[in-house]
Order: structure tokens, then sequence, then C-alpha cells
């Protein structure tokens, strides 16, 4: 009997160990925060003031130590100071822009436990002859689509296919072990 049991546990050991070696290859490492949209964006041309500038990242930012800097053409920083993290997106208040020019958004966003993601963009403001002040327009806001992987829900397939392979071959080494050959008996 522990003869049978020691050819059947070295297969067990072996394809566990394999199972092992195949999800850990099969795990991704993690993947850096990147950038999933701007407002305005990169390389707009505006004709009015934005009220805000914001920076949204893939991944959930955490509440401090994020930046976003705007600077007019002149290298003279035109946003109010102000900073609100909502979820993945960093929102600056704006100052009124009066000069014509090329305006730089630095950004310096902290997901938890991931790498800082820095960068910066542009955008052109074209000022107009006469500035008014501008009057309260309702608009729409959209939210961007999340990003989605499939990195995750592929390690928990990966996962379930090789729980339901070791159950099997628990079950197969149960029945081989304990269950044996039933003898049928005779009713005299």
């Amino acid at each position: 009997m522990k003869q049978m049991s020691r050819t059947i546990i070295k297969p067990l050991i072996s394809i566990a160990a394999t199972s092992g070696f195949i999800l850990l290859a099969l795990i991704s490492p993690a993947q850096a925060n990147t950038l999933a949209s701007t407002s305005p964006a990169a390389n707009s041309i505006l004709t009015v003031t934005p009220n805000a500038v914001s920076v949204t990242a893939a991944s959930t930012l955490i509440d401090q130590g994020n930046s976003v800097i705007v600077t007019d053409p002149s290298g003279v920083e035109v946003d109010d100071g102000s900073l609100a993290i909502n979820g993945t997106t960093a929102v600056a208040g704006m100052k009124p822009l009066t000069s014509s020019g090329i305006y730089t958004v630095t950004y310096t966003l902290l997901a938890d436990g991931d790498t800082p993601l820095t960068g910066s963009f542009t955008f052109t403001f074209k000022a107009p002859s006469v500035i008014s002040t501008p009057s309260p327009v309702p608009s729409s806001s959209s939210t961007p689509a999340p990003v989605g992987g499939t990195g995750t829900s592929g390690i928990v397939i990966v996962l379930l296919v090789m729980a339901a392979i070791v159950a099997v071959l628990l079950i197969w080494y149960a029945k081989q072990t304990f269950g044996g050959a039933k003898k049928k008996s005779r009713k005299r």
C-alpha cells in the first residue's frame, strides 16, 4: 500500500509544481500608471479661457503629493494653486488667460504602490481682441471610459482550471488509495 501511495504522490507533486511554474509565467508584471486623458486636449487650440485643467490617469490617485502646474508662454504660473483629486483625475483651477501663445501643463500624479506618472503637454490659447467675463453656461461632462485589463480575470481563470485539475486528481487518488474494489456479498 505504501509503495502505491509513493508512486501516486510523486506525479501529483510534479503536476502541482508544474502548475505553479505555469501560473508564475502567466502573471504579468505590474503595469505602471499611464495617462488616460487631458482637458484641454494636448495640442488643442482654445479661444476661451478654461476654468480648470484636468489630467486623468489609468490608476486611482492618492490624495497627497500630486501636482498640476500651468504656465503661460513667458513661464509664469497661471493656475490658481488649487488641486482637487477625484478618483483617477487631478483638476487644477485656472486664472483667466490674457496672453495668446502656447501654455504648458506639467503634472506629477501618484497612485498607491505605483511609480509617479510625470509629464507635460501643451495647448495654444488665442486671446480675443476684447476680453470679457464669460457668463456661466451649463455643460455636460463626460466620464472617461474605464481602462479595462484582462490580466486579473485571466489569472482567476487559470487558478480555477488548476483547482479543477487538482480536485480531479485528488478524487482519483482517494479512490485508488481508500476505495479499492468492493466485493459484492452473496445473499444466502
